[in-house]
């Protein structure tokens, strides 16, 4: 009789724990953050000088919706943007889109020949010690390749995290497969080559104050940056 109640006990307190995390991941989830840049530095190219950078997400079951944007404070030049990316994530693999605005033009014009957005898709899965994504522009404001038409400007990633000295590390390479005047390239060049450490400080278990100091390079342009931020996250 003893033995059966423990196996009772044990089927309840399985049942249970699963009924919990069944519940977690159905459940909607919502996420804000600001992060402080000294340098906006996207794939190994320099879009503006010191910036902040907001971002408000919402997810459910793996479907998430991001917006983003960068506004730079030191340069009237520098880039002013607002992204919207849209993706779907199980286990290791991830897909989704982009709309990209950089402020040029009515947000609300998404004729080919006229707007200023750029439209990209992408795919990637995370082998845990490395992950790869491929991102391709497939519509909007893309550039042209040297025969000047639509280049369908693509970019891969491979990036490699880990951990040591407690601090959290991550190692990427970025490569455009072919010319086009999105990226200023004009063959197969790397962009990206880059190795960021991060330090997560958390308060009261669930504010976040992630700090990161990174080099970047991109051997395309001959260009080197040493790249910092601080952000607060919940």
């Amino acid at each position: 009789m003893k033995k059966i109640f423990i196996i009772l006990l044990s089927v309840a307190a399985f049942a249970t724990a699963s009924a919990e995390e069944t519940e977690k991941k159905e459940k909607v989830n919502a996420s804000l953050g600001i992060e402080l840049v000294n340098q906006y530095n996207w794939r190994g190219l320099d879009m503006a000088n010191a910036s902040f950078q907001p971002t408000l997400g919402i997810d459910y079951k793996g479907l998430s919706l991001t917006a983003w944007g960068s506004v730079g404070f030191v340069d009237s030049n520098d880039a002013k943007e607002f992204d919207l990316t849209l993706d779907y994530t199980y286990k290791g693999f991830s897909v989704g889109i982009t709309d990209y605005w950089f402020f040029d033009g009515d947000y609300f014009q998404y004729k080919n020949s006229k707007t200023t957005h750029v439209f990209e898709a992408y795919v990637g899965y995370d082998f845990k010690y490395v992950s790869a994504k491929w991102f391709t522009n497939f519509a909007g404001n893309d550039g042209v390749n040297g025969s000047g038409n639509r280049a369908f400007s693509s970019y891969f990633e491979i990036a490699a995290p880990f951990r040591l000295a407690t601090l959290d590390w991550q190692a990427t390479v970025g490569i455009v497969p072919w010319k086009t005047t999105f990226y200023n390239t004009s063959s197969f060049t790397v962009t990206n080559v880059s190795l960021r450490a991060t330090k997560d400080f958390v308060f009261k278990e669930k504010y976040h104050l992630p700090v990161y100091v990174g080099i970047t390079a991109n051997p395309n342009a001959n260009k080197v940056y040493l790249l910092c931020g601080v952000a607060f996250k919940m």
